[in-house]
């Protein structure tokens, strides 16, 4: 696995807990593991909240509609960066 930056990590908690995921440790989700379909078993809704925390936390919209949404919620890496891209 490799190893979260600060970034990563932030973002790492906070999906941990918009989700109430209890029985997951944000520190050990691997930032190249798939978010959707791997082992956190999130769903499209998951997304939506994932979405809704994030534009509360950096100020900024994941839209549902961006045609990008599929490659930026693909890992934890990803979000991560598309985050720090365009965080207010």
């Amino acid at each position: 696995m490799a190893e979260q930056t600060a970034a990563q990590h932030e973002l790492a908690t906070l999906i941990v807990q918009c989700l109430n995921l209890e029985d997951v440790n944000a520190a050990r989700i691997d930032p190249d593991a798939p978010l959707f379909g791997g082992e956190l078993g999130l769903d499209s809704i998951d997304a939506l909240e994932i979405a809704l925390a994030v534009s509360r936390r950096y100020g900024f919209q994941l839209r549902s509609d961006n045609p990008e949404n599929q490659q930026i919620f693909a890992s934890l890496r990803n979000l991560s960066s598309h985050v720090e891209q365009h965080r207010a």
